[in-house]
């Protein structure tokens, strides 16, 4: 029985080395006397011990953090911008054969990248339309990972730090254009009443009497009020009928004078 144990242990040497488990999510890269066999799994593989050798490749998305960049935009504006990047590789045999370390290289095209596209932009153009920012930045990332067997999925600029000044300038850029806005819609509130002001003058002038009752109108919300005292207009026709009074009156004594005088 003794006899057995030597072999019973090379065999069971052997199984450990030879039998390996991957996970749905890996494939590994067989390597046979440095050869390139092909990416096997998932689930139970069978090695050659000490002839091949097998790499284990995740085939899950990455989530690769792009640090802070130091920028000058086309308008030059200097900012500090970072991103995220998200890939997958989808080869894991060219993932492996065609660069060193895949995640080290993705990570530094993707600052070069990041580094260039905003660097071609103006300023507000960053701030507003940051998807087209993104989708750039991932047009130009998965042409150059593909050769690698990596897929870019997405590309999105995290932060856009401003320096102090350009902060308080667009503040200001800001308020003035609010106050713009204000004064626009200002000015055409007054037209539209304007508008309607005259509007109503062509209906009083059509029909007299409706001045009339809008100044009984007027006194009844006045005396509604609990005020000390109350201020009673005087209505327009009033004003001219005095006018015209007293004009009358000046004329007829200027005539009675006259005739004095020539008497």
């Amino acid at each position: 029985m003794f006899t057995y144990l030597p072999i019973l242990a090379l065999v069971v040497l052997f199984l450990a080395a030879a039998l390996k488990v991957l996970n749905e999510y890996e494939r590994g890269v067989i390597f046979r006397l440095g050869r390139v066999i092909e990416a096997k799994g998932p689930g139970l593989i069978i090695l050659i011990p000490v002839i091949d050798r097998m790499v284990k490749v995740s085939m899950r998305v990455l989530t690769l953090d792009v640090p802070n960049q130091d920028v000058i935009t086309k308008d030059n504006v200097s900012v500090s911008v970072n991103a995220v990047v998200y890939f997958r590789v989808v080869d894991p045999v060219r993932s492996i054969l065609e660069v060193e370390d895949y995640m080290y290289a993705t990570s530094q095209l993707a600052q070069t990248t990041l580094r260039s596209v905003c660097g071609g932009v103006e300023l507000d153009e960053l701030l507003s339309h940051r998807d087209k920012v993104n989708d750039q930045i991932q047009s130009i990332l998965d042409e150059h990972t593909d050769p690698w067997g990596i897929k870019v999925s997405t590309v999105e600029v995290k932060y856009i730090d401003l320096p102090q000044e350009m902060q308080r300038a667009m503040a200001k850029q800001a308020e003035a254009e609010r106050e713009r806005r204000a004064k626009v819609i200002g000015a055409e509130g007054e037209y539209q009443a304007a508008d309607r002001l005259t509007e109503a003058a062509k209906i009083i002038s059509a029909y007299p009497q409706a001045l009339q009752l809008r100044y009984l109108q007027t006194m009844r919300e006045m005396s509604a009020e609990s005020a000390a005292s109350t201020i009673i207009p005087i209505p327009l026709d009033f004003v001219t009928l005095l006018q015209s009074m007293s004009g009358n009156t000046a004329a007829g004594n200027a005539i009675t004078k006259k005739d004095t005088d020539n008497t």
